[in-house]
């Protein structure tokens, strides 16, 4: 595989082994892409807005050695396939996990682990407001977990911090090889005077809520568009 290919590889894989298994007969999640596709796609466009924002800022880029070379506008096309192939392979994981597991947590223990995440998130977004990456990141979290707690006071928040804790696990390793885990350069680099300088590994401390974020509100347009048509229905 030539060097320029790798991002698209990632992307590749990172969406193929979750849509093969969408067929699945006992549990076919391929019976839900009605919602999946919307599920990813609305939150994609503010993704994508956002990103575009940060790229031109130059909070973070892209190393062109491992691009193939097609953008739209400062955004590598990979990039774009990226808001497609990670939440598909999350929503995918979500549903996998709370199908195979059927514990869940209490509506008092995911109001409590809400309450301690959208609080420390708000006062780090706070604290560090003059880093672009760490305020904008922990801020809009925090208010979209406050948004579930009191306003939509969603009952599968619960089912989402179980499930993100299995997602973190190829989240690591996909974050990680984009950047520079394992690989001679990044493929995606970091402005460290817009973040905290905290990296786990390779990888900033922020993408950690960055990923959450974009997976909550994917997973939050999915539970939506479920109860609608189980409403109707």
């Amino acid at each position: 595989m030539e060097q320029k290919h790798l991002y698209l590889a990632i992307d590749f894989f990172s969406i193929l082994f979750p849509f093969i298994f969408s067929f699945y007969p006992k549990h076919n999640f391929s019976k839900k892409w009605r919602y999946v596709w919307i599920a990813i796609l609305l939150p994609a466009v503010f993704f994508i807005v956002w990103d575009e924002w940060f790229t031109q800022m130059g909070v973070w880029g892209f190393n062109p050695r491992y691009l193939t070379g097609i953008y739209l506008f400062s955004l590598p096309i990979e990039e774009i396939f990226f808001f497609i192939c990670i939440p598909y392979a999350c929503l995918f994981t979500y549903e996998a996990v709370n199908y195979l597991i059927r514990w869940r947590m209490s509506r008092s223990q995911q109001d409590l682990i809400t309450d301690i995440l959208a609080g420390i998130l708000f006062l780090m977004g706070v604290i560090f407001f003059n880093h672009w990456y760490t305020s904008v990141t922990f801020i809009l979290s925090s208010i979209f977990l406050n948004l579930h707690r009191w306003l939509w006071k969603s009952e599968y928040l619960g089912k989402f911090y179980f499930a993100f804790l299995f997602i973190l696990v190829p989240f690591f390793i996909v974050n990680g090889i984009l950047t520079g885990t394992i690989i001679e350069d990044q493929v995606v680099w970091y402005n460290n005077a817009e973040n905290l300088g905290i990296r786990i590994g390779t990888i900033p401390i922020e993408d950690t809520f960055y990923g959450m974020l974009l997976l909550l509100m994917n997973v939050s347009i999915f539970e939506l568009l479920q109860k609608k048509m189980h409403t109707q229905v």
